[in-house]
């Protein structure tokens, strides 16, 4: 899908009973490992030239897709599809062993983009494994991180979708078992499913930290205090991007009077704004910056030109490039590390 470029002068400034003003949520935007995933294709594209296919989306976020296409990259649902001897890049969600074998069967050259904090659960999935431990693994049927950890202990991982699945989990010895989750769920949904958990199971163990990644707590966190006080809530990001929707959730249950997902300012719809005093102002851990400042824009045209940043926490953790992408061509070392942390544009300026 190809990006919407924003339209301006296309919202209409109408009186409302207050001052019009936006709540921008920090943390939002990319995460430390989108951004080492994204930049990992980009540096494979300049190091080795177009072109590199991508199993899976990089990142869920149709821009950011949209965008590497045009630079070379292609994405493929499997490693099948991929030529013999190819480079190949396996998205931020991770994979399971056996696509990590196919790879190797049709000798392609493998990037492991795999974030960080997703692989910290691969091996608890590995390890609790090997202990003979059965795993309930919460997470969302079909998404890639999902069927990725699930590939390292297929047969001890049962799949726990939401608290209405706990009724019906089987285990065999309900004194060893423990709990896993994918990386981009609500924080309070993942909570009740773990309380309902334990009621069936009183000596459910835990994970040794928080599966939640960092940056899925942050926003989440951001966006409960900008619902408080907004009439509106527009989060940015696409529709198979968990944590994008997870933020929509979040933003009804603390207190927004209505909130929308939007991949780009131009689905902003002029009815979404009547008598809309505060709107507040997101979006997800794959999205780039730009298409905030887009949201922001036209925002303005529509008489919201008050921005203040509501923040809740400081992000500055970074990860390294893949082992592949820590060289040039000249053989010259790149060890710069990438955060997620949010780019200066405009509106900070101004």
């Amino acid at each position: 899908m190809p990006r919407v470029p924003a339209l301006r002068n296309r919202l209409k400034d109408t009186p409302v009973a207050g001052t019009k003003r936006v709540l921008l949520a920090a943390p939002r935007g990319y995460c430390a490992g989108v951004d080492r995933a994204v930049i990992a294709v980009e540096k494979a594209l300049d190091r080795f030239g177009a072109p590199v296919y991508v199993r899976k989306q990089i990142v869920h976020n149709i821009h950011v897709v949209s965008t590497l296409e045009k630079k070379g990259a292609i994405f493929v649902d499997d490693v099948d599809e991929v030529p013999e001897g190819s480079h190949i890049v396996f998205s931020a969600h991770g994979v399971s062993p056996a696509v990590v074998q196919g790879a190797a069967d049709r000798q392609l050259d493998a990037i492991d983009a795999t974030c960080p904090l997703v692989t910290k659960v691969h091996r608890e999935a590995v390890r609790f494994g090997k202990q003979d431990f059965e795993i309930l693994l919460i997470g969302h049927h079909g998404h890639e991180e999902v069927e990725g950890t699930m590939g390292h202990a297929p047969e001890r991982t049962t799949l726990v979708g939401s608290p209405a699945d706990v009724a019906n989990v089987v285990v065999k010895n309900p004194d060893h078992v423990v709990w896993l989750s994918q990386t981009t769920l609500s924080v309070d949904e993942t909570m009740e499913t773990v309380r309902l958990l334990r009621e069936r199971f009183p000596n459910l163990q835990d994970p040794p930290s928080d599966d939640i990644c960092y940056a899925t707590t942050n926003r989440q966190v951001a966006i409960r205090k900008v619902a408080a006080d907004a009439d509106l809530v527009i989060v940015v990001g696409s529709s198979n991007s968990s944590n994008t929707m997870r933020l929509v959730d979040v933003a009804l249950e603390y207190g927004a009077k209505a909130a929308y997902r939007v991949d780009y300012a131009s689905e902003i719809q002029q009815e979404w704004l009547d008598g809309v005093v505060t709107v507040g102002v997101t979006s997800g851990a794959s999205v780039p910056e730009v298409l905030v400042q887009e949201v922001l824009d036209d925002l303005a045209d529509a008489g919201y030109g008050d921005v203040s940043q509501v923040v809740t926490a400081e992000e500055d953790l970074m990860f390294s490039l893949p082992k592949e992408l820590r060289k040039d061509a000249d053989g010259n070392s790149d060890e710069r590390g990438l955060g997620g942390r949010v780019r200066k544009l405009d509106w900070q300026t101004a």
